[in-house]
């Protein structure tokens, strides 16, 4: 499936959704998302984490809306425990099965994103194992002065913003050494267009969800 449908579709469900306050519509999108990534081969480690990371604000909502909200309405703490964990689903749905190189693509070609902020994002999703690296290089370092640098060090992220600033003028270079001018036309090595079964997959699944929402109570 084309990436942004793939995102307009998930964007388009949160938002829907959000205003909808339907307890079975929120259990049916989670029940489908877990499934789907059952067939994407998703670990029973990474299920683990997608439980039991939401699982603790999903609590502190639910206990605020039946022990400290006006109503202490049981349902609607149960609509929002719920529609959590269907953000969560989607959203790992979606960042599971999509590449990030694609969707960058996809945003440029299809949603006419500018360059630069397609290729910005995806240069920083890239530093992302360099970052953990450079902050794990500066954390040994400290220790072999005998510093030790906690999580909660401004030191630490200081050195680790001083690593970024460095690494964001390399990269400007390397992208003007190949070729990248701002504001100018730009070749394609990989066309990622829209095709009509894209369209048909998008359309059946946002007529398919105002069916449920308008059948369930």
């Amino acid at each position: 499936m084309n990436p942004s449908l793939k995102l307009f579709l998930i964007l388009f469900l949160s938002l829907e959704l959000t205003f909808t306050n339907k307890l079975w519509v929120n259990i049916i999108v989670i029940t489908v998302c877990l499934v789907l990534l059952i067939h994407y081969h998703f670990r029973w480690q990474q299920f683990c984490w997608l439980i039991f990371i939401p699982l603790f604000p999903a609590i502190a909502i639910f206990t605020t809306i039946v022990l400290f909200s006006p109503g202490h309405s049981l349902f609607y703490g149960l609509v929002l425990f719920s529609r959590l964990y269907m953000y969560v689903s989607l959203g790992t749905i979606f960042t599971f099965t999509t590449n990030p190189l694609a969707l960058a693509r996809s945003l440029e070609q299809n949603c006419h994103l500018p360059s630069k902020y397609a290729y910005g994002v995806l240069a920083a999703l890239n530093l992302i194992p360099k970052m953990k690296q450079a902050v794990t290089t500066i954390y040994i370092a400290g220790q072999m002065r005998g510093v030790t640098l906690h999580w909660w060090s401004p030191t630490l992220y200081f050195k680790a913003i001083l690593v970024a600033l460095q690494w964001s003028d390399q990269l400007a270079q390397a992208m003007e050494s190949h070729g990248f001018v701002e504001g100018q036309a730009r070749t394609r090595t990989i066309n990622i267009p829209i095709t009509a079964r894209d369209w048909v997959i998008t359309s059946t699944l946002i007529i398919l969800i105002q069916i449920i929402v308008i059948a369930l109570p």
